[in-house]
């Protein structure tokens, strides 16, 4: 069933990549066209500027501390996600969202929940592709070190993993794909998603990514203590 007034909050942070936020969010921007009340808004840590990678900053709809109502939470990777690892305010906040709301990554976001324990016992996804560092002996490829900080989570290659509860989303480009699902698990139709990925002029790509999804069995999620 649809969702009605489905709204997905985005976390950005410091060094958040660009593409891994902006994406879901222009999915769901254009997916507005078709029913208005969808919303998608951004959530930082307090309201005040936030420097992303690239040297793009944006400005936050709300704080941690506003707890705006949300169905779904993004985490987006980035450089930053390393510092957010650690961000015990944002792991807080995440404990204390209901239980029916989303939790979804692109790319390193899901380090966070893997530091928090959210991937205990669940499937779940990375980047795959390597940049210089991260292919040299300094380094590790994102989703081999996402195997390192939740040793009991089962790491899957598929560009979307759907585990439930908890939503992940590969490499930086997935945030397409992870916006597409949104809208499915939002309860829109195939019809109604092909209408926006048309829109968009990323039909082709659509078709190709669209059934690059595992639908893992879900586990207890397991809200932690630090």
């Amino acid at each position: 069933m649809r969702k009605a007034g489905f709204r997905l909050g985005v976390y950005v942070f410091k060094d958040a990549e660009v593409i891994d936020y902006a994406a879901p969010c222009g999915v769901l921007s254009v997916a507005r066209r078709f029913d208005p009340e969808l919303d998608v808004f951004l959530i930082a840590e307090a309201m005040r500027p936030v420097a992303t990678q690239a040297g793009i900053t944006v400005l936050p709809n709300y704080s941690l501390a506003d707890q705006p109502a949300l169905d779904a939470l993004l985490i987006p990777g980035g450089f930053g996600t390393r510092q957010e690892m650690h961000n015990r305010r944002l792991h807080d906040y995440i404990r204390a969202l209901p239980a029916d709301c989303l939790l979804t990554s692109v790319c390193t976001g899901s380090w966070i929940y893997a530091a928090m324990g959210l991937l205990d016992g669940l499937a779940a996804t990375n980047r795959k592709e390597p940049d210089r560092l991260e292919a040299s002996h300094l380094g590790k490829t994102p989703i081999d070190r996402l195997a390192e900080i939740a040793p009991a989570c089962r790491i899957s290659r598929a560009r979307v993993v759907d585990a439930g509860r908890v939503v992940t989303a590969g490499g930086i480009s997935a945030g397409m794909e992870l916006g597409f699902h949104l809208l499915r698990r939002a309860g829109y139709d195939a019809t109604f998603i092909h209408e926006v990925a048309r829109v968009m002029e990323y039909q082709r790509a659509y078709a190709q990514y669209e059934h690059d999804i595992e639908y893992a069995a879900p586990a207890a999620t397991r809200l932690k203590s630090a």
